[in-house]
């Protein structure tokens, strides 16, 4: 059983990127899922979170109105679209799922880098 994310890779400022996260071997149904980033000498921060349900989203201050978060329970996907990107939100992006008094799963992470 494991998550893994993809969707990563090279986008100039001002583009966008969709991430994606995947679970292998369980279902997301009863899982929040987190998005995480990790910049070159900086300590993780939380990007956006969704409940279980979906009926509850969080972001970051810095990427409200640019990313959004969503997720298929059929697909076993929760996705991360990354609009109006800019250098700052270069990071490696993970996603964690975690279940209430339960197990938590993450992933590798996939490279984002945001440059001309």
């Amino acid at each position: 059983m494991h998550i893994r994310e993809s969707g990563g890779g090279l986008v100039q400022p001002g583009g966008s990127l969709r991430l994606s996260c995947t679970a292998y071997g369980f279902t997301f149904n009863d899982y929040g899922i987190t998005w995480y980033r990790q910049a070159p000498g900086k300590e993780l921060e939380l990007v956006a979170s969704t409940t279980a349900s979906g009926t509850r989203t969080d972001y970051e201050d810095s990427v409200k109105g640019r990313f959004a978060i969503s997720r298929d329970n059929a697909g076993n996907t929760v996705t991360l679209q990354m609009n109006s990107m800019n250098p700052d939100d270069t990071a490696v992006y993970s996603c964690e799922a975690a279940q209430v008094g339960g197990p938590v799963y993450w992933g590798q992470g996939t490279q984002v880098i945001v440059s001309s």
